[in-house]
């Protein structure tokens, strides 16, 4: 007899809002990537993991861990 188990998800998704809470945007985390599409667009913007640290590690702000 088979044993149910849990599928991963294939992505995560989130929606960015501004102040007002109106959604400006999407972001999609994939195993293989981060993708960004502004709201009301069927358009989106990637890149790979590998690109997505570099360039934090150059260009974000370093974070604090907050327990």
């Amino acid at each position: 007899m088979a044993v149910n188990t849990f599928r991963p998800r294939k992505f995560e998704d989130h929606e960015i809002v501004n102040g007002r809470k109106k959604v400006v945007g999407h972001i999609r985390v994939k195993p293989s990537g981060v993708l960004w599409a502004p709201a009301n667009s069927k358009k989106w913007f990637g890149m790979s993991l590998e690109r997505f640290s570099t360039f934090m590690q150059k260009q974000g702000k370093l974070q604090r861990k907050s327990h």
